[in-house]
């Protein structure tokens, strides 16, 4: 068999893997087809879908946690440079400096790192560089050359069956390690909400840790919860060396317990009320090596914060920040502190690679929130006070006017909304103030369609508030995937941030929003993917246009210092500084001028809008999506056709479809699950009259066109016919199919392969089944 005639599989066994053996490759070194992507879960109407994952043919690591190589293999019918353009669309996303494409006849290298002469080159196949050279010219690229070699090749931690840290985490850890092996003693790292910040965090720690860089750790959070939750998942491993640090630690005579290497505080804690009561300060000030500051966008930063006199304290330690949402503004930035970020993970990247659930937004229009509402003459409110008469609008609404019936229209729309689908569906109503988040919970509760389930367990719906004693303790139950109650909260700014609710798939929005960083905050509850507890995308039900900042071209950029930071006095808005009261953003009860009972309220306009596959919000329905999308691939019903008729697997036109955004399962929900991809899409896109897979297969049958085959060969065509009516072309065309009943019945697969003349022969055949299905059709 000639080179040619080899699959892209074979070029890699025969001449790829060899040749990076020879040039001292380990096993252990070499991953072959490593997937760095889930793929995009695809929202559209109550269906999800995945869209293809990607996957590198080669990723070459120097220590198991260090990929400084990519190779991108294709089969000797193309050309040596073919796969170049795919394998440098990785390396950017991988941030690998050393890109190789080969077709078997050797290699082309792209250097990213500018330590070669040239940025391309042809490589023998005996000539491909050693591990040694890689890694020596990756110092030299990131300016290592002199930095700790232990530190550098250190492993993560890793548990036999346990985690291992997907290829953004292992960026962000690599990136912190490097920095702070260059002298870098403060680092900012960026990752959206639900990307996994404490697992980075805690192999960053161990990193550093187990070399010895840093003997003594504290982990710095604002919210108690946090603290537990981080000491009993994710730092786990760190056993009796770690502690939670509060004021038990503190003996008779005022001394702290220092016998301990990593300590997980609360700012609030370890500050105290007053100077002797400050918890940092019984410890000397290079006591600690590392300072990890969780949330750093809360007010640790800013010059006359309290929570700054913690990080001054400790200031010849190395200092990280970490944050989903970065504060610039001018009077803080995170930027100022801590320079730069040295990685960043967008909500939009984490969304596109499928690690994080992409989100669907109904925004609700009700009439007087449209036209405002104006009193008539000399009306008086629910307590008999005259009304000032002016025109009230959102603004007003539920802090200086309340009418009761908006509040049960919002109420009524989301439990509709819920009892649609599943009403047990954790769902958060973030709310005005903590007297809206009160009447909110008593109005859902009153709903007719919520009244058994309320009876049932009257935690159905619960306010959580920070002056709300009962609800506060009925937190963890909310933010636990395992436990069912609470399903409904309703809050003000208890939940805006450090929450954790992993399976919360509602985001209700009865709040004017003005900040981005509370937007990114509050839209960060329901961006984690849990599709085991059912959750593939979340909802966000938008009643006071809050969802217009999605319009802001920033809103999931990168942090840019504000241009007048450092010109401005201090904020006399405690709120937009980010200070906090208790780990929360001030929660307040504001006390209401009026009340209105009599005025109704209608809904005046709702539309649907889906997070799509170029990061955008898009309103178009299921069918006008599809027709559009594939009319843009294919462009026309000819080319269509054309591409079905020269793919070897139609499996290619599946994937293609989904990178796209179309969701087949969708489709087969709109026209029907009896009908083949094929139809599905010219039926969709191009009006095209479908037809059934047992249509088209009793057509074949009834030709009679496979009298040139006979004994196990017929019978073969005759099962793989019944297997495409049951379930589709691509089904047959797996390579795995005759592994399947009935053909085990038949034979073996090598017997049944035989019965064809040969492999190729049944391929060939295979090929022609799946032209004759779709032969009538212009394929």
């Amino acid at each position: 068999m000639s080179k040619k005639e080899l699959s892209e599989a074979d070029i890699c066994d025969r001449y790829i893997t060899p040749s990076i053996h020879n040039a001292g490759w380990k096993k252990s070194q070499i991953r072959r087809e490593y997937y760095f992507t889930d793929g995009q879960m695809l929202v559209r109407g109550q269906m999800t879908g995945r869209g293809k994952r990607k996957f590198a043919d080669y990723l070459l690591f120097y220590q198991t946690n260090q990929p400084i190589a990519i190779i991108e293999a294709k089969d000797n019918n193309h050309s040596v440079r073919a796969g170049m353009q795919q394998a440098l669309a990785y390396a950017e996303v991988l941030e690998v400096p050393f890109v190789f494409s080969s077709n078997g006849d050797g290699f082309v290298l792209h250097d990213r790192s500018g330590t070669y002469a040239q940025v391309e080159q042809d490589i023998s196949l005996d000539a491909f560089p050693s591990p040694d050279e890689l890694w020596e010219r990756y110092k030299q690229w990131k300016q290592l050359q002199d930095a700790n070699e232990a530190l550098l090749s250190s492993s993560y931690f890793v548990e036999i069956g346990g985690k291992e840290p997907r290829y953004y985490q292992q960026l962000a850890v690599n990136r912190t390690i490097e920095a702070i092996a260059r002298g870098q003693k403060r680092c900012l790292l960026v990752m959206a909400t639900g990307a996994g910040k404490t697992y980075t965090v805690f192999n960053i720690i161990w990193r550093l840790w187990k070399t010895k860089v840093a003997k003594r750790i504290l982990f710095l959070a604002d919210r108690n919860a946090l603290v537990d939750q981080t000491i009993v998942n994710d730092f786990r491993p760190f056993g009796e060396v770690m502690t939670k640090l509060d004021r038990r630690l503190v003996d008779e005579t005022g001394r702290m317990n220092t016998s301990y290497e990593i300590y997980l505080g609360l700012y609030q804690a370890i500050i105290g009320h007053e100077e002797r009561d400050n918890l940092y300060e019984k410890f000397d000030r290079d006591f600690f090596d590392l300072v990890v500051i969780d949330e750093c966008h809360r007010g640790s930063a800013a010059e006359d914060s309290n929570w700054r006199q913690v990080l001054d304290y400790f200031s010849d330690a190395i200092q990280v920040g970490l944050t989903a949402t970065p504060k610039e503004t001018k009077y803080v930035s995170n930027i100022d502190y801590f320079g730069e970020p040295i990685f960043q993970y967008s909500l939009k990247q984490g969304i596109e690679d499928g690690f994080l659930a992409p989100f669907r937004v109904v925004r609700v229009n009700l009439d007087k929130d449209l036209d405002g509402w104006t009193p008539e003459a000399g009306e008086s409110d629910d307590l008999g006070q005259l009304i000032e008469e002016r025109e009230y609008n959102l603004r007003d609404y539920d802090r200086t006017i309340f009418f009761k019936q908006r509040t049960e229209l919002v109420a009524e729309y989301v439990s509709q909304f819920l009892h649609e689908g599943d009403p047990m569906r954790k769902t958060i109503v973030f709310c005005e103030n903590i007297f809206h988040a009160e009447q909110m919970r008593s109005a859902i509760a009153n709903v007719d369609l919520n009244r058994e389930l309320v009876q049932k367990d009257h935690r159905y719906v619960m306010q959580i508030t920070g002056d709300e004693k009962e609800g506060k303790a009925q937190l963890d139950n909310f933010i636990n995937p395992k436990e069912a109650y609470p399903v409904i909260a309703t809050t003000s700014k208890l939940m805006t941030t450090g929450v954790d609710a992993q399976t919360c798939q509602v985001i209700v929005l009865d709040r004017r929003i003005q900040s981005m960083t509370e937007f990114k905050q509050i839209i960060g509850r329901g961006t984690r993917l849990r599709p085991d507890y059912g959750k593939n995308y979340f909802t966000i039900i938008d009643f006071r246009g809050a969802t217009q900042l999605f319009e802001d071209k920033d809103w999931d950029g990168p942090p840019i210092q504000d241009q007048e930071f450092g010109q401005g006095g201090r904020s006399t808005d405690s709120q937009s500084e980010g200070e906090e009261n208790g780990g929360n953003e001030t929660e307040t009860r504001e006390q209401l001028k009026y009340q209105v009972s009599r005025q109704e309220f209608q809904v005046a306009r709702e539309r649907v809008s889906y997070y799509g596959k170029n990061g955008e919000l898009t309103t178009e329905s299921l069918k006008d999506y599809t027709r559009r999308t594939v009319s843009e691939t294919y462009q026309s019903l000819d080319r269509f056709l054309t591409k079905w008729h020269e793919v070897d697997r139609k499996q290619a036109i599946l994937d293609e479809l989904r990178e796209h955004g179309v969701i087949v399962e969708a489709l087969e929900e709109m026209v029907g699950k009896d009908y083949d991809l094929f139809d599905l899409v010219c039926y969709v896109a191009f009006d095209r009259p479908p037809l059934t897979r047992k249509e088209r297969a009793e057509k074949v049958r009834k030709r009679d066109v496979f009298a040139k085959y006979s004994g196990a060969a017929r019978s073969v065509l005759d099962a793989l016919l019944d297997k495409y009516a049951d379930q589709g072309v691509i089904s047959i065309e797996d390579g795995t199919v005759l592994q399947l009943d009935p053909f085990t019945q038949m034979g073996t697969t090598v017997e049944l392969v035989r019965s064809f003349g040969g492999k190729q022969q049944y391929k060939a055949a295979v090929r022609e089944l799946a032209q004759l299905l779709y032969e009538d059709q212009g394929a």
